[in-house]
């Protein structure tokens, strides 16, 4: 255990902003709501209705879990927020795990860490001591921001308590996997595997037979029943299992050599596809699993969206705010509550597009581009193979946003004809999301340094949408967010015109990024 200190500090100070960000956003979506739900209903009779018609659809309990004290603000918390926020705790324990073990290993950076006076555990004890702090601090702020709603203190605390536990035995799954894998892609596959599979069994179980509930982390945490005759006994099974999966990490690492996995690589072809063959072929194969991953979320999140159907008015109440804001400028409720659906749809999907128009950057910084433009292959071509797979991505993940809202739609209320209805007016936002892209490629261009500060467009874009009518923010800002000029169908008739110029202005700004890369040093 020889160095564990050392490498945690330095792993804690490579992760601080990664493990901030994780943090703050995981926290926000847990308070947001009990802030959003406190609000939302002027009379107790209105949120006992909300929550009669939220308790009789099977399709949204499935999405989130058991409906217990849904007429409760500590329930309504417990239950739209507890099954995602496992999700997204998991997931920043997977890739920080990914990031100090299997992906140190890859790079070669382990080996030269390992000739040093370093104990062979000490990279796997300092891990997973990061993974620690950071579902400590999640756990501790997430408990905090309930409790200064305020909310029952102890049930608030299970809360975080729950979910600090999940994460941290989704980090201990993702060190045995990468035990078993030779690759961090690999590793995240087969974690996100189990973190499916963990969803899929709570969502089948709490609508069918619970004891498939109790066969998933996400069900124990569920049934600690915060806010609902609070039990803490569910929260041992969370802790059993997070040391028994580290153990069996740390055993099997014992048995393997370093920089492989117990689970051989398959040798690759002799000879590549010839869909690899072509830049773009080459693209499409190293964003397929993030384009998968992400149409798949996006799918699943237009579902939860549906299957609100037309409850709208049932879930919002008589909030007289909430209304004028879903109504969005006179029309019916149902149609407004619609129409912000899909807005919202289109700026989780500003995520993909980002980071799809960031991959060229990954490849620079890793050293892949320059002996592949060392070849017959262009700079143009190669960037406009990324382009056009990002573009391809936008649709498809964008679309699938709409499909999913289709389905769930069609699910609760009988209206053939909604899945194309919704795709293709979710489809109205992409020359908006593909704006942001252009932006990413734009900064890319100038310099891979640079691309990085295209999350601030999306940030922006948020802070116009939510704040911007609050903050009074003067018309000539408020009109740089590129969704501000795109018609809210289906509030209001789609707007051709504003599609075409908007998408123009993605084409001029992704055209500019592209001058400037074939103009610049690689590297």
């Amino acid at each position: 255990m020889t160095g564990t200190g050392i490498l945690y500090r330095a792993f804690l100070r490579r992760d601080r902003w990664v493990v901030l960000w994780w943090t703050v956003a995981i926290t926000v979506s847990y308070w947001s709501q009990a802030i959003s739900v406190e609000s939302l209903y002027a009379t107790q009779a209105e949120f006992d209705r909300a929550a009669a018609a939220m308790e009789s659809n099977p399709a949204m309990i499935a999405m989130t879990g058991p409906a217990r004290a849904l007429n409760t603000v500590g329930g309504q918390v417990t239950w739209q927020a507890t099954a995602f926020g496992a999700i997204l705790a998991g997931l920043m324990s997977m890739f920080l795990v990914g990031r100090h073990t299997r992906g140190e290993e890859e790079s070669g950076r382990d080996e030269l860490v390992r000739s040093a006076a370093v104990g062979r555990r000490a990279p796997l004890a300092a891990t997973m001591l990061v993974v620690l702090t950071a579902n400590l601090l999640i756990a501790a702020l997430v408990a905090l921001s309930l409790v200064s709603v305020p909310l029952a203190t102890a049930d608030s605390v299970a809360l975080g308590v729950g979910l600090g536990l999940c994460g941290l035995l989704f980090g201990a799954v993702a060190l045995f996997a990468a035990q078993l894998t030779s690759t961090t892609r690999a590793a995240y596959g087969l974690t996100g595997a189990v973190m499916a599979a963990a969803y899929a069994l709570r969502a089948v179980g709490d609508v069918g037979n619970e004891a498939l509930s109790w066969l998933s982390p996400i069900g124990w945490y569920q049934r600690m029943y915060a806010f609902s005759d609070l039990q803490w006994w569910p929260a041992l099974l969370l802790l059993v299992a997070t040391v028994v999966t580290s153990l069996a990490a740390v055993a099997v690492f014992e048995r393997r050599d370093i920089g492989s996995g117990v689970l051989a690589a398959r040798p690759g072809p002799g000879v590549a596809s010839a869909r690899l063959s072509s830049p773009f072929g080459l693209a499409w194969r190293l964003q397929r699993g993030a384009l998968l991953g992400w149409g798949a979320g996006m799918l699943l999140v237009g579902v939860a969206y549906g299957t609100i159907g037309d409850s709208a008015g049932d879930l919002i109440g008589d909030s007289e705010a909430a209304r004028q804001m879903m109504a969005a400028g006179g029309a019916d409720l149902v149609r407004g509550f619609h129409a912000i659906s899909m807005l919202m749809l289109a700026m989780l999907s500003c995520g993909f597009a980002i980071s799809s128009a960031l991959r060229p950057r990954g490849e620079e910084d890793d050293g892949r581009a320059e002996p592949l433009l060392a070849t017959g292959i262009s700079r143009s071509r190669w960037l406009l193979a990324q382009v056009s797979v990002t573009v391809l991505g936008t649709v498809l993940v964008l679309g699938a946003a709409g499909v999913g809202m289709g389905v769930g739609y069609v699910l609760v209320v009988d209206a053939p004809g909604a899945v194309w209805r919704f795709t293709w007016q979710t489809l109205s936002w992409l020359p908006a999301v593909l704006v942001l892209a252009g932006l990413a490629r734009l900064l890319y261009g100038f310099g891979a340094r640079l691309a990085s500060f295209a999350w601030l467009g999306l940030g922006f874009c948020a802070v116009v949408l939510i704040l911007g009518e609050v903050l009074r923010f003067p018309d000539w800002l408020r009109d740089l967010s590129p969704f501000e000029h795109l018609a809210m169908v289906p509030v209001e008739p789609a707007d051709p015109a504003a599609f075409v110029v908007v998408l123009a202005v993605a084409a001029l700004m992704s055209a500019t990024g592209w001058f400037a890369f074939t103009r610049r040093d690689i590297g």
